[in-house]
């Protein structure tokens, strides 16, 4: 599967970043919690690949990987704004986007880098369930604002082309011995821990932000989001403890399939220009600062 770099523009609604999920400002605050991450995140994701890329002599993964950081660059890029409206809105996120580039900041300067890359491989397979799980089930986006819901079916989709990557930079340069399994298999429980409070504590904080920490109709609308009927945590579960295996490879679970709606998809947002209420949250974000 050989990934392709699509330079898209959703120039989103900035005014209705608190409120775009038809599901309401739970649902919408628990999305943006996880773009708060994805800038910093593949940065990271891209230098961790970069640092093995001279030991690579396979031409088609070489290509591989020249694809996978142009699609990171892309999604990095993307993201930025749809953060930036976000931090204009809830200053304690961008908070938390500079407590993780810190982190990632350390553990590029700690960390060996053979590390580094089981990081990397290990949100990767977290990415690439979590695409997988919206692709699946059209009601997670069904009620968005149409952009973006865009922005999240473009990212899932490429998440997906591009999801044995860095795994196959992993595998070439690293190889097979019981030392590399537990290296791998311990980038998935250290991701897993980390992850998930950094998410729910923005999560926390963002609903602060909005006054709606106490409102129970959305904590129930959260439920049936992630645990209940639509179920994206709970149906996820299994796709993340086969990471476990040791013959394990991200194209086990192919799902390649939802890839024949990415050409559909760049021509709506092709057509796509910026809207007349879009706000300039750049400036806020230095204000709240």
């Amino acid at each position: 599967m050989m990934p392709t770099r699509r330079d898209l523009k959703f120039f989103l609604p900035a005014d209705k970043i608190s409120d775009w999920h038809g599901d309401g400002k739970a649902v919408s605050a628990f999305l943006n919690s996880l773009s708060m991450l994805f800038p910093v995140g593949e940065r990271f994701f891209m230098d961790s690949v970069r640092n093995y890329r001279d030991e690579i002599t396979d031409p088609e993964l070489q290509k591989a990987v020249t694809a996978f950081i142009g699609q990171e660059a892309m999604h990095g890029r993307e993201h930025e704004e749809y953060n930036d409206a976000l931090f204009a809105t809830s200053p304690s996120a961008a908070r938390m986007e500079r407590f993780v580039a810190a982190l990632l900041g350390f553990g590029q300067k700690r960390l060996p880098k053979s590390t580094q890359l089981s990081i990397t491989i290990a949100l990767e397979h977290f990415t690439a369930i979590m695409a997988d799980g919206l692709l699946k089930d059209p009601r997670i986006l069904e009620k968005a604002d149409s952009r973006f819901a865009k922005i999240w079916n473009w990212h899932a989709l490429e998440e997906t082309e591009h999801k044995a990557v860095a795994y196959d930079v992993w595998a070439t340069v690293m190889g097979k011995s019981p030392l590399r399994y537990a290296e791998r298999a311990g980038g998935l429980l250290g991701a897993t821990a980390i992850l998930w409070p950094v998410v729910g504590i923005t999560y926390l904080n963002i609903l602060r932000e909005q006054g709606e920490l106490t409102n129970s109709k959305g904590w129930r609308t959260l439920f049936r989001f992630t645990f209940g009927e639509i179920g994206y945590f709970r149906r996820m579960a299994l796709n993340w403890a086969e990471y476990f295996k040791p013959g394990f490879h991200p194209w086990d679970q192919d799902n390649r399939h939802f890839l024949t709606q990415i050409d559909e998809l760049v021509a709506e947002v092709d057509n796509y220009a910026p809207p007349a209420t879009k706000i300039k949250a750049k400036a806020k974000v230095k204000k709240a600062a």
